[in-house]
């Protein structure tokens, strides 16, 4: 059983910041990535930002140059620095751990990130 727990979210002005984390814990092997997905009303779930196992690192367009995903492998944690946000970065933001050579996906529970103009 694997358990991802994301804390961080919130509600900030445009060009603000906010850094969002996410600790997985359970039964864990052989971590291929981790990353961070969102998604807004009425549009499907996109990636963000995922970090390899290596530390090789890879953003969606949109926010390359304002985000930044680190991740500390002792703690089995990803974080997500978010600068200079805009109110289209407003979405449900969602931790995603990637294992094992069959790529399973696990999931946290979302957490709202609401930018106000």
């Amino acid at each position: 059983q694997v358990q991802l727990v994301e804390s961080g979210g919130g509600l900030v002005q445009a060009g603000g910041s906010l850094r969002l984390s996410c600790a997985a814990s359970g039964s864990i092997f052989s971590i291929n990535a981790m990353g961070w997905y969102r998604q807004a009303p009425g549009k499907q779930r996109e990636l963000v930002a995922a970090i390899g196992s290596g530390g090789s690192t890879n953003y969606a367009t949109s926010v390359k140059g304002r985000f930044a995903v680190s991740r500390d492998n002792a703690k089995n944690t990803v974080y997500l620095q978010m600068n200079s946000l805009k109110p289209e970065d407003t979405a449900v933001y969602y931790c995603n751990l990637r294992v094992g050579s069959s790529q399973l996906d696990y999931w946290g529970q979302g957490t709202q990130v609401t930018v106000s103009s």
